[in-house]
């Protein structure tokens, strides 16, 4: 996908943190949070950015946004390199790109109404102020499904799915071309995880913008992305169109990720677990593939290479030196 039709390009994004010990806090080694992350987003599009716990999904998000400073790389949004602008520069894109986090009381400020956390970012970038704000305030109270009388009401005296809610709609004030949900609905109940969902697809399909969804639930990633791609220890291992992922995962991990989702079947016999053993530490990853210290089919030239993302048929890219390159592991 080249630059001129994506609306979000990363390149190569790298960041690393110094791990630092003893009281004159010398550098004792690195944490390779995200090692060399590479996708694209398309307007009106849905990226899921899948994988477990630590695989450095949340740190790709921040990068993004440069809520994180990136050791090294290069983002792009609507065409313009963002990655080194400075605190003036970056402000006019700033509003094109929002977040929703993943714990909605963390993220909202408790001394503040839920009409004045809404209203914030039009009031910080000076769009609307006095009865205009508040006339846009309502507005978005209710296209996320909340009432226009609950502007006066504080955090608190809302449910956890009401104050993702407002999340969602202080993420909607500025009209924004990309809205990054890192782990949205992890912290709600199954049932209201479902209307979050779906809110967030009417309000895509509405006004058109994109979502960088990161989630380790894939039943919701299958849920609501159009593409999906799979992270192992900070770096991107498959990517592909959605029904083609989850159809014909094509890396080991990506495998094991799909046979590992519980089955709501008590008659049906489980699978033997694909992975043995924990994450290595980022601190010291495995030389050559990440994955070879966990994988069944892993090679001698997998602890040395490292692979690159090839393709692997359309639309469909896997790091994986099996098959020749094609990721293949049947």
């Amino acid at each position: 996908m080249s630059v001129e039709t994506a609306l979000l390009e990363v390149s190569d994004l790298i960041k690393h943190y110094p791990v630092r010990r003893g009281l004159l806090r010398r550098r004792a080694g690195t944490v390779h949070a995200v090692d060399g992350v590479s996708f694209s987003l398309r307007s009106g599009e849905t990226l899921g950015l899948v994988g477990e716990s630590g695989c450095g999904k949340s740190t790709v998000a921040r990068a993004v946004l440069r809520l994180v400073e990136p050791t090294s790389g290069r983002i792009q949004l609507r065409g313009h390199d963002i990655t080194h602008l400075g605190k003036a520069e970056l402000r006019e894109h700033r509003r094109a790109m929002q977040i929703v986090f993943q714990d909605p009381f963390a993220s909202l400020n408790p001394r503040m109404s839920a009409g004045d956390i809404v209203g914030e970012p039009l009031s910080v970038h000076r769009l609307a102020s006095g009865r205009e704000k508040q006339a846009r305030v309502a507005e978005l109270f209710a296209q996320v499904g909340l009432r226009p009388d609950q502007m006066k009401n504080f955090p608190h005296q809302f449910s956890g799915g009401q104050r993702q809610r407002i999340c969602i709609a202080r993420a909607l004030a500025l009209k924004p071309d990309l809205i990054v949900c890192d782990e949205p609905v992890s912290a709600l109940d199954v049932s209201i995880q479902a209307q979050v969902i779906n809110l967030l697809k009417d309000l895509q399909q509405a006004y058109g913008f994109s979502y960088l969804f990161i989630a380790h639930d894939l039943a919701v990633v299958a849920h609501i992305s159009h593409r999906v791609a799979v992270m192992y220890l900070g770096r991107i291992v498959e990517i592909a169109d959605k029904d083609e992922l989850f159809n014909n995962p094509r890396h080991p991990y990506t495998q094991a990720l799909l046979a590992s989702v519980p089955v709501a079947n008590p008659r049906v016999k489980r699978l033997t677990p694909l992975v043995d053993g924990d994450v290595p530490s980022p601190v010291n990853p495995p030389s050559g593939c990440a994955f070879h210290t966990r994988c069944r089919y892993a090679m001698d030239r997998c602890k040395t290479e490292r692979p690159a993302l090839v393709e692997a048929g359309p639309r469909h890219q896997v790091a994986c030196l099996l098959g020749d390159g094609t990721g293949r592991a049947d």
